[in-house]
């Protein structure tokens, strides 16, 4: 059996060095916010628009790269391609130039002169305000419900720590990934020019969900084996035997969801690329928090409540 919990406080120092790291960058550099948290225009525009049916069979809409390639030239900050049905293509950049629009419609009418700007929406500041206190009220209302549910679902495990500190070990695993994947966008930002928009914050809310259900595996197991000990068992070895017999869950359930998610880095294009990394940060962070985290924290707090009697 591999004796995970005896090594904590190495996890311990390896997770506080990556948390302080993370929150110092975001203190310093801060994240790069594109136009759901700044402003902007949001443009629709369709390509191979009043083309004859058998013309319209043979026409093939512009690729993202082409797009970007042709208003490269226009210098639009924050620009970003999507690729919708039906040959239309929604742009988004940061801007609110009713000149510049035209500009942007004129140089798509050079790769295809039937173009047809559908709509343009302008997203002012006081929207994107509203959008950004929005998302935090979601991402703290979801970690108080995680942290009223597990105490609620552990309430009748008494022994050896009370049921609220189940949850406050949840808890503070979910911070723990959540600061480091900003850490990791911070450090993409300032580096790569990489911007977080509204997909970023469903990333995170995706990220509390898989790292909560992965913890909360182990602390089943953990009571299982509370409750078949006896409460005669050592604290330390129940929660060690609970993480080893999880483990290869975690593992294989984890190396699953990564494999996808690179091969969506990777070939999925730039549309959902960064909120696939996201994930991918999320997951493997949440991962090592439900198992040198989450579960070790428990072990800490027993052991600090035995260290106080």
């Amino acid at each position: 059996m591999l004796q995970i919990i005896s090594k904590r406080k190495y996890t311990y120092i390896l997770s506080v060095a990556l948390v302080v790291l993370s929150v110092a960058v975001l203190f310093i550099w801060g994240l790069k916010l594109g136009i759901d948290f700044k402003g902007g225009t949001l443009m629709e525009v369709q390509f191979g628009a009043n083309k004859t049916e058998e013309a319209e069979k043979e026409f093939q809409i512009p690729s993202s790269q082409e797009i970007q390639d042709k208003l490269a030239e226009l210098n639009l900050n924050s620009l970003t391609v999507q690729l919708s049905e039906n040959n239309t293509v929604i742009l988004r950049y940061m801007a609110s130039d009713e000149e510049l629009n035209e500009k942007v419609v004129e140089n798509l009418r050079e790769l295809d002169e039937n173009t047809k700007q559908l709509r343009v929406d302008f997203i002012g500041a006081s929207i994107s305000e509203q959008i950004k206190e929005n998302a935090l009220m979601a991402i703290i209302l979801a970690v108080i419900a995680i942290a009223l549910y597990i105490a609620w679902a552990f309430r009748k495990v008494s022994y050896p720590i009370p049921s609220w500190q189940y949850g406050l070990g949840a808890v503070m695993a979910l911070a723990h990934d959540i600061i480091i994947t900003l850490g990791v966008f911070v450090i993409l930002g300032h580096f790569w020019e990489v911007e977080i928009g509204i997909p970023f914050i469903a990333a995170l809310l995706t990220i509390l969900g898989y790292s909560v259900n992965d913890t909360i595996v182990v602390y089943d197991r953990i009571r299982e084996n509370i409750l078949r000990s006896g409460a005669k068992e050592n604290f330390e070895n129940i929660v060690n035997k609970s993480i080893n017999e999880t483990l290869a869950r975690s593992i294989n359930t984890s190396l699953t969801v990564v494999v996808v998610l690179l091969a969506v880095i990777f070939f999925g294009g730039e549309t959902i690329k960064f909120f696939s990394v996201a994930l991918l940060a999320g997951i493997v962070f949440g991962t090592y928090s439900s198992i040198y985290v989450a579960s070790a924290l428990l072990v800490s707090s027993y052991e600090y409540k035995i260290g106080k009697k």
